[in-house]
């Protein structure tokens, strides 16, 4: 009998424990941010295993996460992506609509001293084909909770705590950097639980794979296509680039995230600002990326730079590989020179 192995294979490493551990190495902390993670990651088990529910999945996951949220006790403000046929489940959390241009704060006596701005179901246009679609979080902390405005809501990526990703696909699979190097864990459902299968997650710094919508390419700007012609007849003798792109961002950036390359969502003559919402698409993701060694860029500065005026601002977004990306700050910074 190998006990070597047998004792690596009962000695699981679960996202509780994982966040347990982080914890540890803030002796100050209280437990609240781990607390909170963890209603999050009930979330994403419930939403995981209500795929048979007759319910649309894209509205039965915004309940349960407002719901999770709500019952966490640890926070101030959520800015979720709701469709337009969701309704508002609770005034205790900041709920805000496409629909609605204003923020909803809890009451006082209820704050915690978090805002968690999420997309509850990106992707959810795939669901009835079978594509993989997730959830996508990014944690901030307030400045004063006796003192909430919409600016605890509108920080640039460069203040947020924590961001993650949930897959719901052939797996589970949840993605989580708290600000110390990205960690992936796949669901277990004869434990229940979320065990580490992915530590310390590195992106390759350079990939051999592309990953955007073509069917745009007309309406792209000079930076963008130069781009993904190099991707497709090099000049230098590599070979070239192969084009993956499933539609679904957090399916796209998970292969991205794992095997290299560029994921590309641009802006265009259609959408001269971008698709993709900063709060909660742009920010988490780019979040990962850079803390598993890869660089986010929005064609004019690095992603988590920004600072959204508006809770549903959208960007452009360059992300991936460290070299990938540096390829294509290169087109944009020679197009503004040339300009």
């Amino acid at each position: 009998m190998d006990h070597a192995a047998e004792a690596q294979r009962t000695d699981l490493m679960t996202i509780t424990r994982h966040v347990l551990n982080e914890q540890g190495r803030h002796p100050e902390s209280r437990g609240d941010f781990t607390i909170l993670l963890s209603h999050i990651v009930l979330g994403c088990k419930f939403v995981a295993s209500a795929g048979e529910e007759q319910k649309k999945l894209d509205v039965l996951s915004n309940e349960v996460f407002v719901k999770a949220l709500v019952s966490s006790g640890r926070t101030i403000s959520s800015v979720l992506k709701l469709d337009s046929d969701t309704p508002f489940l609770s005034a205790q959390c900041v709920l805000v609509s496409e629909e609605n241009e204003e923020a909803i704060f809890v009451d006082a006596p209820l704050r915690g001293k978090y805002c968690v701005c999420f997309d509850p179901l990106d992707g959810s246009s795939n669901i009835d084909c079978g594509v993989s679609i997730g959830t996508i979080f990014g944690i901030y902390m307030i400045k004063d909770k006796d003192n909430v405005t919409l600016d605890d809501v509108l920080q640039p990526g460069t203040d947020m705590l924590a961001a993650g990703y949930c897959m719901y696909g052939s797996s589970c699979t949840l993605v989580l950097s708290t600000g110390n190097g990205v960690n992936g864990f796949t669901l277990d459902p004869s434990l229940g639980e979320f065990i580490l299968t992915h530590p310390n997650i590195k992106i390759p710094n350079r990939g051999k794979i592309y990953s955007v919508n073509e069917g745009n390419a007309k309406n792209w700007d000079a930076p963008t296509a130069k781009f993904v012609e190099k991707c497709k007849y090099p000049q230098d003798g590599s070979s070239p680039k192969s084009l993956r792109y499933i539609g679904s961002m957090v399916a796209d950036v998970h292969r991205t995230l794992l095997y290299g390359g560029i994921f590309l969502y641009p802006a265009d003559e259609k959408s001269p600002n971008g698709k993709l919402r900063v709060l909660y698409e742009v920010f988490p993701m780019s979040f990962l990326m850079e803390k598993a060694g890869g660089q986010a860029f929005t064609g004019k500065q690095r992603a988590l730079e920004l600072v959204p005026k508006k809770i549903h601002d959208r960007s452009p977004i360059f992300l991936g590989s460290y070299d990938d990306v540096e390829d294509i700050k290169a087109l944009y910074a020679s197009e503004s020179t040339t300009a």
